[in-house]
């Protein structure tokens, strides 16, 4: 029976109207110019972002729906249904997504106004937000297959949208080819389910988990054994390394920043990147009967977290500092959910949206004002003539770091607590880890955030005269989303503790209610819960001064502000003398380098050599008739000369051969 106490025609035009917006644009954009273009996209999205608040408030008060509304595909007995699951889980991802997409829109205007392509990428980002809200709201495994490669198939689009660039067509490929790797690891695990499981409906596979738990399979020539169950997580987990951008999948993102500032911003906070830590939340049910997997996400997300904090320490691209700190806080919500802590790692999802979206839409409005430089080293001083841009920046900066009462304090410091208290059975090191992988990296974080914010708004003026004579703030186009968005990297982490209750250990899931599954003997907030674990806004804050966490903020921005605001000679000279550390940072741990020699340079390799002894020796100039394009081009010659186009010809041809064949068939009887 279908549960139908939401409204589905509500549900249905969620998704459909920024899809209905993208077509607009994308078809009759040249029609409807640059005005219509983003009315239309625009408001598609805003009041998309409006009925999930409704719906929001719904299941906040009990509602919820799961239904199917249509048939994809039969095949025998096998049925893929069009369906929707509507609960806790999926409102949350519904609301952050449409509101940090319509307030990107909202930025588009402004930011992209004269761009030859901006109905294009209206269409781009509105079809964007509709694959990540089919991604989210389906209720089966091969709704969320589809808008988890419709959402590579935009950023794609969006990222190599200057394609007049070639550095851009490239960071699009990039991006493309390495979420291809993972995703090839998330259709196997797709693929296991059916196999396993007989149905690929999110409700019926979770019921039939705890049943299918002491289930094998054996891998490779060697015999290998291993749990069905931590293989379908680890092949599915592998989907959400490389679009989350985690280690060793992790190569795109940053590069990814090649393409214009709104998508920066709509890919790194509410939609992509978050798609990996949704999937490992949603399947909840699966990753807590293996504890094989569950060790895996942690061991992953906290090597994401300190590798890519400690590359940021030393980035001078405004955009690539905060694309690092992107990688590195994937890595916090993966730990979380790797700990079981699920409902503390989408809480820093929802948290981390709106300030790393605003951090994000605030460097394209420094870099919309300086000229399009993105250097920081070429900033210095902007405060006194982006005070808005300035104050929005800050309450990021803030918020990131996880300095209270802004949001970030809550939900990174909630992870950071469930990790040291998770206890791994059959991997006593792993929580250990983590526990210093995330406590390092939130000192790391706090540094380079403020390193970056100091030399933009403070440190010396080196702006170039020409600059500083164009110098102003934003219009409200840009400045008013990030005033929205402000708003968001401030209030969100104190009303999700107070109205969500997701800190609070007693409730365990708290407004997640069953749509997260966490078994008893895992749930770190349970023991919180035992231990006394502060919950409620007033009390984490008041708790805040005697943790570590708190400390190594501070820390971090204290130190940053004595070397690129106090002693600003300093940073050169520790470069110097760091050397070779310095230069390794620098070169991001030379991943691509690694890549570049491992992968791409034999495969290239692979490639010429077939280019010249396969397709020019042996097909173009073979030692035989002067290769096989002559050998056939010859050999059609001379059968061309049987088409003689006489009629007769043809007619004794036919005689001859039904000759041939009666006596076939008669010495063969």
């Amino acid at each position: 029976m279908q549960e139908m106490t939401l409204n589905t025609t509500e549900l249905l035009a969620i998704p459909a109207l920024p899809l209905l917006g993208a077509m607009a644009a994308g078809l009759f954009g040249w029609a409807l110019k640059e005005k219509l273009s983003h009315i239309v996209t625009s408001g598609s999205v805003i009041l998309s972002a409006i009925l999930s608040v409704h719906v929001f408030i719904q299941v906040l008060n009990g509602a919820s729906f799961h239904g199917n509304f249509w048939t994809w595909m039969i095949a025998g007995d096998f049925m893929v249904p069009v369906g929707m699951l509507i609960d806790p889980l999926t409102t949350i991802m519904m609301m952050t997504v449409t509101i940090v997409s319509a307030c990107v829109h909202i930025y588009t205007i402004g930011y992209m106004h004269g761009d030859p392509g901006y109905p294009r990428f209206f269409a781009y980002i509105s079809a964007f937000t509709f694959s990540m809200l089919v991604l989210v709201m389906g209720n089966n495994f091969f709704t969320l297959f589809f808008g988890w490669e419709a959402v590579g198939l935009f950023s794609y689009l969006l990222i190599g949208f200057w394609y007049q660039r070639e550095s851009a067509n490239f960071a699009a490929m990039k991006a493309f080819v390495v979420n291809r790797v993972g995703d090839f690891g998330f259709a196997i695990g797709i693929l296991a389910v059916w196999y396993y499981f007989g149905s690929v409906e999110y409700k019926t596979v979770f019921a039939m988990t705890p049943d299918f738990v002491s289930q094998n399979i054996t891998l490779g020539f060697m015999g290998w054994e291993i749990s069905a169950i931590t293989f379908i997580c680890l092949a599915l987990f592998v989907g959400a390394m490389g679009k989350s951008g985690q280690v060793p999948l992790h190569v795109w993102l940053p590069d990814s920043m090649e393409g214009p500032t709104p998508i920066s911003a709509l890919i790194h906070a509410a939609t992509m990147v978050t798609a990996g830590v949704f999937m490992v939340a949603r399947l909840s049910p699966m990753f807590e009967f293996s504890e094989v997997a569950l060790a895996a996400v942690v061991i992953v997300g906290a090597t994401t977290a300190w590798m890519c904090a400690t590359i940021g320490l030393v980035q001078n691209d405004i955009k690539r500092v905060i694309a690092y700190s992107t990688c590195s806080q994937l890595g916090y919500m993966f730990v979380a959910c790797g700990v079981s802590a699920y409902s503390a790692g989408i809480f820093h999802l929802m948290t981390h949206a709106y300030f790393k979206a605003l951090l994000f839409l605030a460097a394209g409005s420094v870099i919309h004002a300086v000229m399009a430089e993105q250097d920081i080293r070429k900033m210095g001083k902007l405060r006194k003539y982006m005070p808005i841009t300035y104050i929005t920046m800050l309450l990021a900066a803030l918020a990131l770091s996880g300095v209270p009462p802004f949001a970030g304090f809550f939900s990174k410091d909630l992870i950071i607590e469930a990790t040291m208290m998770r206890e791994f059975t059959e991997f006593g090191w792993v929580g250990t880890f983590a526990a210093f992988a995330l406590l390092s990296g939130v000192f790391m974080t706090a540094f380079y955030t403020f390193r970056m914010f100091f030399l933009t708004f403070h440190n010396s003026d080196r702006v170039d005269e020409h600059t500083k004579a164009h110098l102003h703030e934003s219009p409200k186009v840009i400045t008013v989303p990030l005033m929205i968005l402000a708003f968001g990297a401030v209030v969100t982490g104190i009303w999700g503790v107070t109205m969500l209750d997701v800190a609070n250990p007693e409730i365990i899931n708290g407004y997640f209610r069953d749509a997260i599954f966490v078994l008893d003997e895992h749930n770190p907030l349970m023991a919180l819960a035992a231990e006394g674990g502060a919950h409620g806004a007033i009390a984490l804050m008041l708790h805040a001064p005697f943790t570590l966490p708190f400390w190594l903020a501070l820390g971090g921005i204290g130190l940053a502000y004595f070397m690129y605001f106090r002693e600003t000679k300093m940073p050169a000279a520790i470069a110097r003398a760091a050397g070779p550390v310095y230069t390794f940072l620098l070169n991001k741990w030379y991943w691509d380098e690694l890549y570049d020699k491992i992968i791409i340079r034999p495969t290239r390799n692979l490639g010429t050599f077939l280019w010249q002894k396969g397709d020019l020796a042996m097909i173009d100039k073979g030692a035989i008739h002067g290769g096989i394009i002559d050998t056939i081009k010859s050999g059609a010659a001379r059968m061309r000369i049987m088409q003689t186009g006489m009629v007769f010809h043809y007619a004794f041809a036919m005689v001859v051969g039904v000759f041939g064949l009666l006596t076939y068939l008669m010495l063969s009887a």
